[in-house]
């Protein structure tokens, strides 16, 4: 099978496009015939071994998989002895140890069923970011009429926070570029601060909710932004150097949270099929729309991995297979 292969860690020049064997899924996995793969900022930080810390659970020396890619979206080719949740032929999205490939060996419990409402390439954009959101939002427990502030309103994660959050009836304020600004209004935010241009806190707002997707901004401006027993989730963070990435705030919000008033607390999201079955209700109820720039050729990975750096990226993008 086709298949995009590293055997390094570095940068897309990594990446080669390459023939090898279809692998063989064990008792309680599925063989999937790929027709998507998503490319996120999680499969950039998986290439470059960037923040260090990652190779502590996916290889010191060099990539663990040597496939890259996590989001998918295909049909199922074979099942495993003891896999019982999917049949073969079933059009599925789920997350598996290499995406960028024709086929994909994923556990059972990683799957569920391709939304109807969205086509393969749409469905492969779904379950890393949409469900990182849903689980963020789920865990700020956001309700009607509560101002909602969403730091990388624009990108894979915030795209989809918005929506879920402006679903569940809050005021949701979205930080982005202005470039970016009219998606983020038409994904459902009231308001939209240009972070180039605006500071978060410049007309006072307080906020009941705030989801850090990818941000950078220090704990206590943050706390500053929220009501007194307000509630931030930090769901990730960029350029916060080599070793840690950022993963430093995430700590020292929950290491403070007992000591105050406000709920500090830090998402780390689950991969499993419960969480994208869910997506796919919310996407055939027409209450959340995949957010898909553009699709790429799977010799095209390299460009997608390297558009998707450049920052340029509204939403996601994803690879055709």
């Amino acid at each position: 099978m086709k298949a995009i292969v590293q055997h390094r860690y570095g940068g897309t020049e990594q990446l080669r496009l390459t023939d090898i064997e279809v692998p063989e899924p064990g008792p309680n996995e599925v063989l999937v015939r790929v027709r998507a793969a998503g490319v996120d900022r999680g499969t950039w930080h998986l290439m470059t071994g960037l923040p260090y810390a990652v190779r502590l659970g996916f290889g010191l020396r060099r990539p663990k998989h040597p496939v890259p890619g996590r989001d998918l979206a295909g049909v199922v080719e074979a099942v495993g002895s003891q896999a019982t949740s999917v049949r073969v032929g079933d059009e599925v999205i789920g997350t598996a140890d290499g995406s960028f490939a024709e086929y994909a060996v994923v556990p059972a419990t990683r799957l569920a069923r391709k939304p109807t409402r969205a086509t393969m390439e749409q469905a492969a954009v779904l379950p890393i970011s949409a469900g990182t959101a849903l689980q963020a939002i789920g865990m700020a427990g956001a309700e009607p009429g509560q101002r909602v502030l969403v730091i990388g309103a624009s990108g894979g994660v915030g795209a989809y926070a918005v929506q879920i959050a402006a679903d569940a009836g809050a005021v949701v304020t979205g930080v982005a570029s202005s470039a970016k600004a009219d998606l983020v209004h038409d994904l459902g935010a009231e308001r939209v601060i240009d972070y180039a241009r605006e500071d978060i806190a410049g007309d006072g707002t307080r906020y009941d909710v705030i989801l850090d997707i990818a941000g950078n901004r220090p704990l206590a401006q943050l706390r500053r932004c929220l009501t007194p027993t307000g509630t931030l989730v930090i769901v990730g963070g960029e350029n916060g150097g080599r070793w840690l990435g950022g993963t430093q705030r995430q700590v020292a919000a929950l290491a403070r949270s007992p000591f105050v008033s406000q709920r500090l607390t830090a998402l780390l999201s689950r991969e499993e099929g419960e969480v994208f079955a869910t997506l796919t209700g919310l996407v055939d109820q027409g209450r959340l729309r995949p957010t898909l720039e553009r699709t790429y050729a799977l010799h095209e990975a390299a460009k997608a991995i390297d558009h998707l750096a450049d920052g340029h990226v509204r939403g996601k993008v994803a690879l055709a297979i």
